[in-house]
């Protein structure tokens, strides 16, 4: 890409996110290590068949906690995976080959198993008392 983050208008930069779903994945910190566990359970906001926000610009609104990746933030963002656009973009890589700006489709980044894309389940159907079974042990 020609363009630093900060350079990229709305348009750009929407087009940019490969529509992976990770950032939507609820994320639980160890109160004991810090550490941070990834879960397979996505915002109640997350549509699993497109791997879109249901009400995306609405978002804030919705959902307290949902933050804003921008070219202020992302470099501090170290829960985004490291096929995310917006990072390599902002270290100066290049997008992987499933990248739907690359590919030319929406549908090899879901061939590729980036995207959570049938792998997670909605925050709306677990319960609190099951939470840990969707915690994915690294």
């Amino acid at each position: 890409m020609d363009k630093s983050l900060a350079e990229l208008s709305d348009d750009e930069w929407e087009s940019l996110c490969d529509g992976c779903g990770r950032c939507c994945q609820i994320r639980l910190e160890d109160s004991e290590t810090g550490q941070l566990m990834e879960t397979a359970i996505t915002c109640r906001l997350f549509d699993n068949d497109s791997c879109r926000c249901t009400q995306y610009s609405r978002r804030h609104v919705e959902v307290k906690n949902c933050v804003s990746i921008n070219a202020d933030n992302v470099s501090d963002l170290y829960w985004l995976p490291k096929t995310c656009a917006y990072k390599l973009v902002d270290e100066g890589q290049d997008l992987h080959p499933w990248h739907p700006l690359v590919a030319g489709n929406h549908q090899a980044i879901k061939e590729a198993g980036i995207s959570v894309y049938g792998k997670t389940i909605s925050e709306e159907h677990v319960h609190q008392e099951d939470i840990e079974s969707y915690i994915k042990w690294v």
